[in-house]
């Protein structure tokens, strides 16, 4: 198994243990992706608002709360946590 930039060896000698690993191994990149994207817009978002550029800042707040959304209906960040994130990103 491949994790990162080395190589880990499995612990698992059940054939299904094994595919579950690698299974989880898939869900954490594709969680860990989306989680970077949602400090991206946010980062964004800070950074139009810095600028003074409010149309913009809007657009990125939108954009912003989208990807929170999506991340909480897959459930890779909780909804309360989603919701209190656009609640403060609003307040700016």
């Amino acid at each position: 198994m491949l994790r990162g930039y080395r190589e880990v060896k499995v612990l698992a000698n059940i054939k299904s243990a094994i595919k579950q690993i690698r299974v989880i191994e898939r869900r954490t990149a594709r969680n860990r992706k989306i989680k970077s994207q949602l400090n991206t817009a946010e980062r964004r978002f800070e950074e139009a608002l810095a600028l003074g550029d409010l149309e913009d800042a809007r657009e990125r707040l939108k954009f912003a709360e989208k990807k929170y959304m999506q991340a909480a209906a897959k459930k890779i960040v909780h909804k309360a946590k989603a919701s209190r994130k656009i609640s403060r990103l609003t307040q700016r």
